[in-house]
């Protein structure tokens, strides 16, 4: 392996490239100059050569000293808040700091004795700016003025702790965790939807006394077949999914004549599926035609006035992403395959395609105000039916290569490299999650706009958010195209940037804020996410002291979202009796003997088996029941410290089948599994509100 140079080396520490970590086996492992290169030219950096290297050094500190002012300050509340302005040696400067609420601070010139310095032939100055340690929360702007002209720069002011929101009180609260495309009506289209939501929190919380439904990310796909069937792999992360629209929910839907809506009933019933795998394709194709046939009714004044103003305050963004949809409808999904003019969203071709398909853009921007509309309709049934904190939304880590927002902000995506893990015990050839990451660099200068409008649009009419693989606010395992997962390298991001904005916009929607917090994590990560009230995740099944044994309830993390299982595993039942074993040695993807394997999951069973009985919360003769195994865990949820408790709404119903297993793509149904019972047979939510075991897992669970 060739080695760094000591030039190549500190430009990667520069930007934030790791040059070595620590694997899964403890072992020491040395990244190459390949995917270092690599690396830096996906960010826009060129050090293929020494000469290359040397030439963006000397670049990058000159910009520093070039530019006037860093595009953006994330400072803490009750923090000095300073910036640093480079003018030219000896020239005066006016600085004033613009407060979100339109007030006027004047900066206060503060001591720098940093020397002048020649920067390209010219002599440069630093200056350095106080507004003190009082500035109210929010995203400010800092005005500058000088002889070089006027600059502005976002000072963000944020809060230091999340916690929990007021509304929760301080209480312990416990919810149900559900994918809800899995979860079925007899209304519904093939597939749940935000009715069903709103029905499930109204018995979840009414009945049943939760709290919460934590439900898959339901982010927009794509509009047209191929839909990809994971929700973790959107075409938006800013957007919603109009698949989740009850096209019968909507006003206009009762104004239309007695032909339309039998025509809509039978596409209903034409896509119920067949109980095995959830068909999107089909059940789009089919939902799309009964919307465009509602949104060509005639609405009332107030419902106008209510869509264009979603309009205007979704701004340039909501019209970009409807004109984006339409494009996929005459083009296809992959926009890198549209003609060239076509590739960039703000061409003239581009801007002529919208005018000329103006009805069906203003369509599919309907369909966000309805979603939006039928997600905040679900949120307030939530809150009506007693839920302390109603929806808890899912944030996913990213987007597809060829989705919407790559389209739209390609250069905020770093190009010729994807996420992913680096090798581990599950997965010993690593990962790549086909998504591209931002560009850390570009994301500063934009003063984390892309992200603040993620954040804010995931936030709105909900009451808490899970972070998916929240550990990608501090670095990304980026993979070089041609790599491979193994050939990749740790990336950093400002960390106190990202997750002081989560803080803000969390904050202002008063939502708790959950990340996802699994696999290989840095200590320090843990702890500071601790520090700044953002809950980490626990899952039973992995949850070990630093000797390998089980963690004592009193040391599971009071500031967690604690549960038995999740959607990559088996639900309980079906994890007790090694389904996961028995369905990884029918895919081809057990790394050992499948002998040994079900010994380790007899193992593991026995071991917890006792740990409950020793605990009181499951009897002796209990012990081969998988069922009363499984409500024996949710109560041993109860006696740890954490103060959010999630229990699987698959467990509740007695499924067994997973939907995801990690691995695969196609060789199992991943993200298409009808929620089912425990004899397989799919399970509607009527029949949820009767059936005797929801109320079993919901006692184990709350009265511990």
């Amino acid at each position: 392996m060739t080695p760094l140079s000591n030039d190549l080396h500190q430009l990667a520490e520069q930007v934030g490239i790791a040059r070595e970590f620590w694997d899964w086996k403890g072992n020491h492992t040395v990244i190459s100059r390949e995917t270092v290169v690599a690396v830096l030219a996906a960010m826009g950096i060129e050090a293929d050569t020494d000469e290359a290297c040397r030439a963006a050094l000397e670049q990058l500190e000159a910009e520093a000293w070039l530019r006037v002012v860093k595009p953006c300050t994330v400072v803490e509340q009750g923090h000095e808040v300073t910036v640093d302005v480079h003018v030219p040696a000896g020239t005066g400067v006016e600085v004033h700091l613009v407060l979100e609420n339109g007030q006027v601070r004047a900066g206060q010139q503060l001591e720098n004795w940093t020397p002048d310095r020649e920067v390209r032939g010219r002599w440069r100055g630093e200056a350095t700016f106080g507004f003190g340690a009082d500035l109210p929360l929010g995203y400010h702007r800092v005005q500058i003025r000088g002889v070089e002209g006027e600059f502005q720069a976002s000072v963000i002011v944020v809060p230091t702790f999340v916690g929990f929101p007021e509304r929760m009180q301080d209480n312990r609260v416990w919810g149900y965790a559900t994918q809800l495309y899995s979860l079925t009506s007899k209304r519904s289209w093939g597939m749940g939807d935000f009715q069903d939501l709103a029905d499930l929190g109204t018995w979840a919380g009414g009945e049943q006394g939760a709290g919460f439904v934590l439900v898959n990310p339901l982010h927009a796909a794509q509009p047209v077949a191929p839909i990809e069937p994971s929700p973790y792999l959107p075409a938006s992360r800013r957007f919603l999914s109009p698949l989740y629209i009850r096209p019968e929910a909507i006003p206009e839907y009762v104004d239309l004549d007695k032909g339309a809506t039998a025509a809509i009933k039978a596409a209903r019933k034409s896509v119920r599926g067949d109980g095995l795998s959830i068909d999107r394709d089909a059940i789009w194709e089919a939902k799309k035609a009964a919307l465009w046939t509602i949104f060509q009714v005639r609405r009332r004044p107030a419902r106008e006035l209510s869509f264009t103003t979603f309009k205007r305050r979704s701004g340039a963004a909501l019209r970009d992403f409807a004109t984006w949809s339409v494009l996929c409808e005459h083009h296809g999904v992959d926009w890198r395959n549209w003609p060239e003019p076509l590739q960039d969203p703000h061409s003239e071709e581009t801007r002529d395609f919208a005018t000329s398909h103006a009805e069906r853009v203003e369509f599919f921007a309907w369909l966000q105000w309805t979603a939006q509309q039928q997600l905040s309709a679900a949120q307030t049934a939530t809150e009506e039916a007693g839920m302390a904190l109603g929806v808890l939304a899912d944030l996913a880590v990213g987007v597809s290569v060829s989705s919407a927002e790559t389209w739209l902000m390609r250069d905020v995506y770093a190009s010729g490299v994807t996420v992913g893990a680096p090798p581990d015990q599950y997965n010993q050839a690593g990962q790549d999650w086909g998504q591209p990451p931002w560009n850390p660099r570009r994301l500063e200068e934009l003063a984390y706009e892309p992200f603040r409008e993620m954040v804010r649009a995931a936030l709105h009419r909900v009451g808490g958010l899970r972070i998916d693989h929240i550990i990608g606010l501090f670095r990304l395992w980026w993979v070089p195209q041609g790599l491979g997962p193994a050939g990749g390298t740790y990336v950093r991001y400002d960390h106190d940037a990202t997750i002081g904005i989560l803080a803000l916009e969390a904050h202002r929607a008063q939502a708790l804020v959950v990340g996802e917090d699994l696999g290989t994590v840095e200590p320090w990560v843990r702890q500071y996410l601790a520090r700044r009230g953002i809950l980490g995740t626990g899952v039973m099944w992995w949850e070990y002291d630093r000797e390998g044994n089980l963690q004592a309830p009193e040391n599971w993390r009071e500031y967690s979202m604690a549960s038995v299982t999740t959607h990559d595993l088996p639900p309980t039942v079906g994890y007790l009796e090694g389904g996961h074993v028995e369905l990884r040695h029918e895919l081809g993807i057990l790394t050992e003997p499948l002998a040994d394997e079900l010994a380790a999951a007899r193992g593991e069973r026995e071991m917890w088996v006792a740990r409950l009985i020793e605990f009181g919360v499951l009897a002796p003769d209990q012990a081969e029941d998988p069922v009363e195994v499984m409500l024996a865990l949710h109560r041993y949820l109860g006696l740890t410290r954490a103060k959010v408790l999630v229990a699987a709404l698959a467990d509740a119903v007695g499924e067994r089948r997973t939907q995801n297993q990690p691995g695969t793509m196609n060789e199992y149904p991943n993200w298409r599994v009808p929620l089912g019972d425990a004899t397989g047979e799919v399970i509607r939510l009527e029949d949820i509100f009767t059936a005797e075991l929801p109320t079993r897992v919901a006692a184990a669970i709350r009265n511990h």
